[in-house]
């Protein structure tokens, strides 16, 4: 009933449908193809209870003929025919390889059919907005969009240029601009602000020509994401709010949040507006209403999250439910068809406060289960809907998170992502969807490749049919695939993506970016810096791919090739880091240590990770100055161009304004290595050198990296020196040149 209701909803009725987005969607990436495809909508008699059905065959007049039952269904049905028949795709930092396929597209013998398991197919976690998307122009976009309409998914969250709406219904409420701008944070914290974690920004102040040019940017994605048969899912009011409310708003009924992760008061502690309080569904109607007369009656699935590592003002069980009944009563006001999204994050980070029956009192505050969908964002490690008895009977979405601030190194769980969902599925009533919920887009794409799928198997995958199906449309385009390349990718499978130790949560993060100490550089958790399988299966795999090349040197020329080759690298360097950290610190700790043998040590240290930056400083991918680029042209104004650099800078190293959460979002990316992570080394071994162990002292050394950092956040430090990736025939040779010669100098680190 709520899938039919949904549907209805969102969709308005097949009548209201059209295939222009989709035939747009080939005008895009295969023009030469535009008149070999037929796309056609099925009437409801193919309905599956909600879920989406499609049939590709060859027409008689020699069309691919693709019908379906939704627009979804289409573009899933399209993606099928392009992978499984003419093994081409399209991916992500690579861009679309759709259009290297045969002139002339295969026939089908046999029709292919699909059918979706569940109605909804997720994507984006509400700080990828932060860590992934902040300065992507509408080029990025749109390959995101086609990506997630080809893959399936229907249901996405649209969270960009939300300020647009609240400086409208801020000032409405009397308040000044200043009040208003000086609230909202910068681009690469805007996330954290929405959520009530912080208020602020300590690069610069955020201007309305941010906000106007996210919020043109925020009507192109929505109505995309609508051509393509998406159900997007747009913010709406949360409750916090600027200081200045109690100015203009001076009976309301207003606390002050939580501190979050330390933050200095300014930046932290939001304002938040009961929902008990009449002003709080005023503005919900406001926003709401300013909303649809921007974007249209585009959707009735509101993205709402109060609690996400905010504690609220009391565990009181009817308090609790109070507040949601409340704010569900807001969103029902001003859409009566309105569906609250939150993400079950809440449950799990603070895990002793949500028992069972404060989450319970929590979301039975809305009373029908219907207008309510959860999230429960990790899955495939930590999933909550079992302890909640599938969240009490609400709607939910089996997730997988994968990794935190966008962590790069190589990691998943396959049979996790195949078996769990499938089995959730036949144990739970309302589980009505599966989803992607990365803090960050980094790397491992056939992770999350091989959910979207197994969305569409009742069955749970073979990963080694599936991997070895998802390499020969990965190298598409440049000759035969050498069998060495599908071997690599097979160990791969059974080692780096196939952990099952359940210490191991998320991908984890590499000591090099880690501030450096003589203690405490590894652990487990959501930033393990211990990998769950041997190195020498890396190595391996990096052995078989660096040599398929020997027998087909046009891999060199494939870009998927080269995204692969490079990232695979930085894991083998990264892995190989931890065992020269242990001999350093090893010599360091013996009583009869020599400052020589330390010198050498951390020389080799720091010329690994200058080989490293030049090997990643070949892909525009891995290179600091491709994002600083991005920052800086979101804007003519140098002033402003200056905060933004800023702004992402701080995000990559220190975080907070003061280095709170330090290192949570680091990169191993070219430039950074070799400005930022060398010198921070390349001290710590200086301090080594000069310091025994008998007066170690971790406060003075932490007070010369701070001071190294600051200035690095502020502009110093010259992320281009060693980037050899300014036009694509240099990426190649120097790719090609840099691996040869990393390999042949550091045969330790690459030998089997």
């Amino acid at each position: 009933m709520l899938v039919s209701l949904w549907l209805t909803a969102a969709l308005g009725g097949l009548s209201a449908l059209s295939t222009q987005g989709i035939e747009s969607l080939v005008r895009r990436r295969l023009p030469a193809h535009i008149d070999d495809f037929e796309f056609r909508l099925l009437g409801n008699e193919t309905s599956t209870g909600g879920n989406d059905v499609y049939s590709v065959s060859s027409s008689e007049d020699g069309k691919i003929l693709v019908e379906g039952n939704s627009l979804s269904a289409l573009s899933s049905g399209l993606h099928r025919y392009l992978t499984d028949a003419v093994h081409v795709d399209i991916w992500w930092f690579i861009g679309s390889r759709l259009d290297t396929g045969p002139e002339s597209l295969p026939a089908l013998d046999v029709p292919m059919d699909g059918s979706s398991v569940v109605p909804w197919r997720y994507h984006f976690n509400t700080v990828t907005f932060s860590y992934t998307t902040a300065f992507w122009t509408w080029e990025d976009w749109e390959l995101e969009l086609d990506w997630l309409a080809l893959r399936g998914v229907n249901l996405p969250l649209a969270w960009v240029g939300q300020e647009k709406i609240l400086v409208g219904v801020y000032r409405e409420l009397g308040m000044a601009d200043t009040e208003i701008l000086s609230f909202f944070s910068g681009p690469a914290y805007q996330s954290w602000n929405r959520f009530g974690n912080i208020q602020g920004s300590w690069n610069g102040e955020l201007p309305m020509e941010w906000i106007e040019n996210q919020f043109a940017l925020q009507k192109n994605i929505t109505r995309r994401m609508v051509e393509l048969g998406m159900t997007p899912v747009l913010p709406c009011f949360t409750g916090f709010v600027p200081p200045a409310t109690r100015r203009v708003l001076p009976n309301a009924m207003v606390v002050n949040g939580s501190n979050w992760e330390g933050f200095p008061v300014d930046y932290t502690n939001v304002t938040f507006l009961q929902p008990l309080d009449p002003a709080f569904s005023m503005i919900q109607k406001s926003f709401i209403s300013k909303q649809t007369d921007l974007y249209g009656n585009i959707t009735h699935i509101y993205t709402l999250d109060q609690y996400n590592e905010n504690n609220p003002e009391s565990g009181d069980l009817e308090y609790l439910r109070s507040v949601s009944y409340n704010t569900w009563q807001s969103l029902k006001a001003a859409d009566s068809d309105a569906v609250w999204m939150m993400q079950g994050w809440l449950f799990y980070d603070q895990f002793s406060f949500w028992t069972e029956e404060r989450i319970e009192a929590y979301l039975g505050g809305v009373e029908n289960d219907q207008d309510m969908l959860i999230i429960d964002l990790f899955s495939e490690s930590s999933p909550q809907w079992q302890r909640t008895n599938s969240y009490f009977g609400k709607p939910w979405l089996w997730c997988q998170l994968h990794g935190f601030g966008g962590n790069m190194g190589l990691y998943g769980q396959i049979e996790n992502v195949t078996i769990n969902p499938i089995e959730a599925l036949a144990n739970s009533s309302s589980l009505v969807g599966f989803g992607l919920t990365m803090e960050g887009q980094e790397g491992n794409e056939i992770m999350y490749d091989l959910l979207l799928d197994q969305a569409w198997s009742a069955s749970p995958i073979n990963t080694e049919s599936y991997f070895h199906n998802w390499v020969s449309r990965r190298y598409a385009g440049t000759g035969g695939i050498p069998p060495e390349v599908y071997k690599a990718w097979d160990i791969m499978r059974m080692t780096v993506y196939n952990n099952t130790k359940s210490s191991f949560v998320s991908a984890p993060k590499s000591i090099l970016e880690l501030s450096p100490n003589i203690s405490n550089m590894f652990h487990l958790g959501h930033h393990s810096t211990i990998i769950s399988y041997s190195p020498t299966n890396l190595t391996s795999a990096w052995n078989l791919l660096f040599n398929a090349s020997k027998s087909n040197p046009a891999l060199w020329d494939n870009p998927a090739y080269q995204y692969d080759m490079t990232d695979i690298t930085r894991q083998v360097f990264s892995n190989s880091f931890t065992e020269t950290y242990k001999s350093l610190i090893a010599t360091y700790s013996s009583p009869s240590h020599s400052n020589t043998t330390l010198s050498s040590i951390g020389a080799n240290f720091t010329s690994q990770l200058r080989t490293l930056d030049s090997v990643l400083s070949t892909n525009p991918a891995f290179s600091l100055s491709t994002y600083l680029s991005a920052a800086r042209t979101s804007s003519e104004n140098a002033t402003l161009q200056s905060f933004y650099v800023a702004d992402l800078r701080n995000q990559i190293t220190l975080w907070g304004p003061n280095g709170e959460i330090n290192d949570y979002a680091s990169k191993s990316w070219g430039g950074l290595v070799n400005s930022y992570y060398v010198p921070r080394w390349k001290t710590f071994v200086e301090y080594l050198i000069a310091v025994p162990l008998q007066r170690y002292n971790e406060t003075e050394l932490n007070g010369q990296l701070r001071r190294f950092e600051r200035g690095w956040v502020n502009g110093g430090g010259n992320e281009t020196a060693l980037h050899r990736a300014q036009v694509q025939v240099h990426v190649v040779a120097g790719l090609r040149n840099v691996l040869e010669e990393a390999a042949g100098r550091w045969s330790g680190v690459f030998g089997e």
